[in-house]
Protein backbone atom coordinates (compact mmCIF):
# COMPACT_ATOMS: atom_id res chain seq x y z
CA UNK A 1 0.00 0.00 0.00
CA UNK A 2 1.47 3.19 -0.93
CA UNK A 3 1.57 5.63 2.23
CA UNK A 4 -0.75 8.97 2.21
CA UNK A 5 2.89 11.36 1.35
CA UNK A 6 3.61 9.26 -1.38
CA UNK A 7 0.81 10.06 -2.99
CA UNK A 8 1.14 13.40 -2.44
CA UNK A 9 4.63 13.96 -3.47
CA UNK A 10 3.53 12.11 -6.58
CA UNK A 11 0.50 14.05 -6.90
CA UNK A 12 2.24 17.45 -6.67
CA UNK A 13 5.31 16.46 -9.11
CA UNK A 14 2.59 15.63 -11.39
CA UNK A 15 0.63 19.22 -11.07
CA UNK A 16 3.68 21.17 -11.74
CA UNK A 17 5.37 18.83 -14.81
CA UNK A 18 2.09 18.70 -16.62
CA UNK A 19 1.58 22.37 -15.51
CA UNK A 20 4.83 23.58 -16.88
CA UNK A 21 4.25 21.07 -20.01
CA UNK A 22 0.85 22.81 -20.93
CA UNK A 23 1.90 26.58 -20.16
CA UNK A 24 5.29 25.61 -22.25
CA UNK A 25 2.51 24.67 -25.14
CA UNK A 26 0.47 27.00 -25.26
CA UNK A 27 3.16 29.61 -24.78
CA UNK A 28 4.73 28.35 -28.16
CA UNK A 29 1.48 28.49 -29.70
CA UNK A 30 0.23 25.08 -29.65
CA UNK A 31 -3.24 23.21 -28.52
CA UNK A 32 -3.46 21.11 -25.99
CA UNK A 33 -6.40 18.53 -26.54
CA UNK A 34 -8.51 17.57 -23.19
CA UNK A 35 -7.76 14.16 -24.55
CA UNK A 36 -4.35 14.84 -23.88
CA UNK A 37 -4.27 15.85 -20.74
CA UNK A 38 -6.24 13.18 -20.12
CA UNK A 39 -3.49 10.34 -20.94
CA UNK A 40 -0.68 12.85 -19.91
CA UNK A 41 -1.89 13.07 -16.41
CA UNK A 42 -1.74 9.67 -15.26
CA UNK A 43 1.38 8.99 -17.44
CA UNK A 44 3.16 11.61 -15.63
CA UNK A 45 1.72 10.31 -11.90
CA UNK A 46 2.83 6.83 -12.47
CA UNK A 47 6.29 8.29 -13.63
CA UNK A 48 6.50 10.05 -10.48
CA UNK A 49 5.52 7.77 -8.29
CA UNK A 50 8.04 4.93 -8.07
CA UNK A 51 10.53 7.73 -7.28
CA UNK A 52 8.32 9.13 -4.40
CA UNK A 53 9.57 7.39 -1.46
CA UNK A 54 12.75 8.53 -0.82
CA UNK A 55 14.06 12.18 -0.88
CA UNK A 56 14.68 13.24 -4.29
CA UNK A 57 17.82 15.30 -5.71
CA UNK A 58 18.39 17.25 -8.20
CA UNK A 59 20.21 15.01 -9.55
CA UNK A 60 16.93 12.25 -9.99
CA UNK A 61 14.66 15.53 -10.48
CA UNK A 62 16.32 16.98 -13.69
CA UNK A 63 16.52 14.20 -16.29
CA UNK A 64 12.56 12.50 -15.17
CA UNK A 65 11.02 16.28 -15.44
CA UNK A 66 13.25 16.51 -19.31
CA UNK A 67 12.33 13.28 -20.23
CA UNK A 68 8.28 13.82 -19.13
CA UNK A 69 8.62 17.58 -20.67
CA UNK A 70 9.39 16.09 -23.99
CA UNK A 71 6.73 12.91 -23.97
CA UNK A 72 4.17 15.52 -22.92
CA UNK A 73 5.25 17.67 -25.78
CA UNK A 74 5.25 15.18 -28.55
CA UNK A 75 2.03 13.42 -26.77
CA UNK A 76 0.77 17.35 -27.14
CA UNK A 77 1.42 17.81 -30.71
CA UNK A 78 0.42 14.47 -31.62
CA UNK A 79 -3.15 14.82 -30.77
CA UNK A 80 -3.52 18.69 -31.93
CA UNK A 81 -6.63 18.59 -33.68
CA UNK A 82 -5.52 20.30 -37.00
CA UNK A 83 -2.22 18.20 -37.55
CA UNK A 84 -2.08 14.75 -38.82
CA UNK A 85 1.38 12.50 -36.98
CA UNK A 86 3.25 12.53 -40.16
CA UNK A 87 2.74 16.14 -40.79
CA UNK A 88 3.70 17.36 -37.05
CA UNK A 89 6.67 14.97 -37.23
CA UNK A 90 7.48 16.21 -40.34
CA UNK A 91 7.42 19.53 -39.21
CA UNK A 92 9.45 19.09 -36.22
CA UNK A 93 11.97 17.59 -38.40
CA UNK A 94 11.90 20.60 -40.87
CA UNK A 95 11.82 23.31 -38.04
CA UNK A 96 14.95 21.96 -37.02
CA UNK A 97 17.19 21.88 -40.43
CA UNK A 98 15.47 24.89 -41.86
CA UNK A 99 14.76 27.19 -38.67
CA UNK A 100 17.84 26.56 -37.13
CA UNK A 101 17.81 29.78 -35.06
CA UNK A 102 14.25 29.72 -34.06
CA UNK A 103 14.64 26.06 -32.64
CA UNK A 104 17.75 26.79 -31.01
CA UNK A 105 15.47 29.03 -29.40
CA UNK A 106 12.79 27.39 -28.65
CA UNK A 107 14.80 24.29 -27.26
CA UNK A 108 16.95 26.87 -25.13
CA UNK A 109 13.76 28.73 -23.47
CA UNK A 110 12.33 25.24 -22.68
CA UNK A 111 15.80 23.75 -21.13
CA UNK A 112 15.79 27.39 -18.79
CA UNK A 113 12.03 26.31 -17.77
CA UNK A 114 12.89 22.58 -16.95
CA UNK A 115 16.08 23.37 -15.15
CA UNK A 116 14.43 26.06 -13.18
CA UNK A 117 11.64 24.17 -12.33
CA UNK A 118 13.92 20.86 -11.21
CA UNK A 119 15.64 23.60 -8.76
CA UNK A 120 12.62 24.76 -7.53
CA UNK A 121 11.07 21.10 -6.94
CA UNK A 122 14.58 20.16 -5.44
CA UNK A 123 14.82 22.61 -3.06
CA UNK A 124 11.13 22.12 -2.01
CA UNK A 125 11.75 18.51 -1.66
CA UNK A 126 14.69 19.28 0.51
CA UNK A 127 12.56 21.66 2.72
CA UNK A 128 10.05 18.88 3.12
CA UNK A 129 12.49 16.28 4.26
CA UNK A 130 14.02 18.79 6.71
CA UNK A 131 11.07 18.91 8.48
CA UNK A 132 10.30 15.18 8.46
CA UNK A 133 13.35 14.60 10.05
CA UNK A 134 13.29 17.44 12.25
CA UNK A 135 9.29 15.71 13.05
CA UNK A 136 11.41 12.51 14.02
CA UNK A 137 13.82 13.74 16.00
CA UNK A 138 11.21 15.31 18.17
CA UNK A 139 8.91 12.96 18.16
CA UNK A 140 11.10 10.49 19.34
CA UNK A 141 12.32 12.72 22.25
CA UNK A 142 8.96 12.99 23.33
CA UNK A 143 8.60 9.22 23.12
CA UNK A 144 11.57 8.15 24.78
CA UNK A 145 10.62 10.84 27.94
CA UNK A 146 8.12 9.79 30.21
CA UNK A 147 5.15 12.49 30.57
CA UNK A 148 6.31 14.59 32.82
CA UNK A 149 3.87 15.81 34.91
CA UNK A 150 1.22 19.08 33.52
CA UNK A 151 1.18 20.79 36.31
CA UNK A 152 4.47 20.60 38.77
CA UNK A 153 5.12 23.23 40.72
CA UNK A 154 8.39 25.33 40.36
CA UNK A 155 10.43 24.43 43.65
CA UNK A 156 10.71 27.08 46.08
CA UNK A 157 13.43 29.06 46.51
CA UNK A 158 13.62 29.36 50.79
CA UNK A 159 14.93 26.64 52.77
CA UNK A 160 11.85 26.48 55.13
CA UNK A 161 9.39 26.12 51.86
CA UNK A 162 7.72 29.33 52.20
CA UNK A 163 6.36 30.86 49.50
CA UNK A 164 6.29 34.33 49.27
CA UNK A 165 2.79 35.83 47.76
CA UNK A 166 4.01 37.66 44.22
CA UNK A 167 2.11 40.47 43.02
CA UNK A 168 0.01 39.66 39.69
CA UNK A 169 1.77 42.04 38.02
CA UNK A 170 5.57 41.28 36.67
CA UNK A 171 8.46 43.12 38.21
CA UNK A 172 9.48 44.44 35.40
CA UNK A 173 6.32 46.19 33.51
CA UNK A 174 4.42 49.54 33.99
CA UNK A 175 1.21 49.47 35.07
CA UNK A 176 -0.44 52.90 34.40
CA UNK A 177 -3.44 51.86 32.88
CA UNK A 178 -6.79 54.27 33.26
CA UNK A 179 -6.98 58.19 32.68
CA UNK A 180 -4.14 60.20 34.19
CA UNK A 181 -4.44 61.15 37.85
CA UNK A 182 -6.07 64.65 38.44
CA UNK A 183 -3.29 66.87 39.87
CA UNK A 184 -4.02 68.00 43.28
CA UNK A 185 -2.95 71.45 44.55
CA UNK A 186 -0.67 71.09 47.51
CA UNK A 187 -1.94 73.47 50.61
Amino acid sequence: MTSPLRLARAAAFTAVCLGLGVVAHLFSGGVVAPGALALGLPAVFAAALPLSGRERTLRAILPLLAALQVALHVLFALSAPSSSASHVLAGHAMAGHAHAGPGFGMLLGHGWAVVLTALWLARGEAALWALLRRLAVRLTRIAADPAPPVFALPASPHPDGARLPRSVAPLHCVTRRGPPRLLQPSA
